[in-house]
């Protein structure tokens, strides 16, 4: 593996804490450290060893080395590490004076200060893993839910990337020899067997085809699922927001219209982020400020991956609620119909609103927190419908990737249209390339320094 000039910074999350951990990473890695620390001698050790000693200033003029840390500094050797370069980490105590003073000494032996990503960005050159699992290091890094850990686990171990990979060097194999056949153009051979040639477009397909479905999933797991709480005024919108997160977030009164903005909160649910958004009562607006907040409602709908309908199931009329689920259902989203005031009502009035509804409606007491957990379970089974979710198969969290893997999609239909309508070889290469062009730069194979420094800017420092 190439060894580039070695690199420093801190990979613990910066503050005072009771030890951190500043990596380095690349050629002389090993023997610069080595330079300022005393104990053994830290170029004659194995890799993936651990040496207790101290760090030690520059003589002063008298000759005397000050001490900088007692630090624990563990080895690991090429290609035997996170880069594949040498790499060490020093574990000192936590205090930001002595972490800015080791870094200090490692620049004065030549250490240059990291980028952010580059220790990523050095593994991905140096062959540790491609551009699909790179990026996942920093979905890793950033989850904050048990879903979005586990899709960003799935795909740092491979997940989609290797498959497409296999199919995208078999794809390459049959542009050769469709390429080949334009050096023959005159003497009409086939090099390329239409059939398999259709065969393996049809696979690679069918291999995009789930992937591709699994993007507005894969992003509400990774960004949460925002869910947004419509319905009538007094329906009980902020008394169920507030039950759900079990804090006065908003305001609850009997006077309709007292919700005229957005609020917003974070509550999970089986390991997924839902981002919940108490809004204004769907009616008439009566003056210029709640038609703002009834717009912004809408707008809310619009842009929601979940819709929780709720209404009162005391007093709301039967055609209201006719027309409520006529409503939900013309928007598109996915829906939950919430019935309150569960404690308010009888059986007989429970059929008659389902009957009308025609459909599940979970019943709830927001006011008395009556089956608020089986309004969870509802939110939880509409979202794990998906079958990726339940079975942690790769799941597409990134837009980069959506974008690549859906022109690699559209380029192998015009492929097969072609073939269906017999287009010369330079017409069926020409979208073969574009195919490859996307499958090669969704896993790096292809790539520019732009997009390499537009994609690990975004890792934190250290990573």
């Amino acid at each position: 593996m190439i060894q580039l000039d070695p690199i420093a910074a801190l990979a613990t999350a910066p503050g005072i804490g009771a030890i951190a951990v500043i990596r380095v990473s690349g050629q002389d890695a090993i023997s610069i450290t080595n330079r300022f620390f005393r104990g053994r001698d830290l170029t004659r050790q194995a890799s993936h060893t651990a040496h207790f000693g101290t760090l030690r200033n520059r003589p002063d003029a008298s000759g005397e080395e000050t001490i900088i840390d007692e630090v624990l500094v563990t080895i690991f050797r090429a290609p035997r590490s996170f880069t594949k370069e040498d790499v060490v980490e020093i574990s000192c105590h936590g205090s930001e004076f002595i972490i800015q003073q080791i870094l200090r000494r490692l620049t004065e032996e030549g250490v240059r200060l990291a980028r952010p990503g580059e220790f990523t960005q050095r593994a991905f050159l140096n062959g540790q893993f491609d551009l699909v699992q790179a990026e996942a290091v920093a979905d890793l890094i950033a989850s904050d839910s048990d879903a979005s850990h586990r899709a960003a686990l799935t795909q740092l171990r491979g997940g989609f990337s290797r498959q497409l990979k296999t199919l995208r060097q078999q794809l390459i194999d049959f542009v050769a020899l469709v390429e080949l056949e334009l050096d023959f153009g005159e003497e009409d051979v086939e090099f390329a067997h239409r059939d398999q040639l259709r065969q393996l477009m049809l696979d690679i397909r069918r291999v995009l085809h789930p992937l591709i479905e699994s993007f507005s999933t894969g992003n509400a797991i990774k960004n949460g699922v925002p869910t947004v709480i419509v319905g009538k005024p007094n329906a009980g919108k902020s008394t169920l927001l507030n039950a759900l997160l079990n804090e006065e977030k908003a305001i609850v009164s009997d006077i309709p219209g007292t919700t005229r903005d957005v609020i917003e909160d974070e509550l999970f649910i089986d390991g997924i982020r839902f981002r919940l958004i108490d809004t204004a009562g769907l009616r008439q607006a009566t003056d210029t400020i709640e038609a703002i907040g009834i717009e912004r409602t809408q707008q809310k709908m619009r842009d929601a991956s979940l819709v929780i309908y709720l209404f009162d199931g005391l007093n709301i009329a039967p055609t209201d609620l006719r027309d409520a689920v006529a409503e939900v259902r013309t928007s598109g989203k996915p829906y939950l119909l919430i019935g309150n005031k569960l404690d308010a009502i009888d059986a007989g009035r429970k059929e008659e609103l389902e009957g009308i509804a025609s459909e599940p409606i979970v019943w709830i007491s927001a006011a008395r927190h009556t089956h608020l957990d089986e309004l969870k379970a509802a939110l939880s089974a509409r979202v794990r419908t998906d079958a990726a979710v339940q079975t942690g198969s790769a799941v597409v969290t990134n837009a980069r990737h959506y974008e690549h893997l859906t022109g690699t999609d559209n380029a192998l239909a015009r492929a097969i249209t072609g073939l269906d309508t017999g287009v010369t070889p330079d017409w069926l290469a020409m979208d073969l390339r574009v195919a490859l062009q996307h499958l090669g730069e969704l896993t790096g194979e292809i790539t520019t320094d732009d997009l390499l420094d537009s994609i690990f800017s975004k890792f934190c420092i250290g990573k």
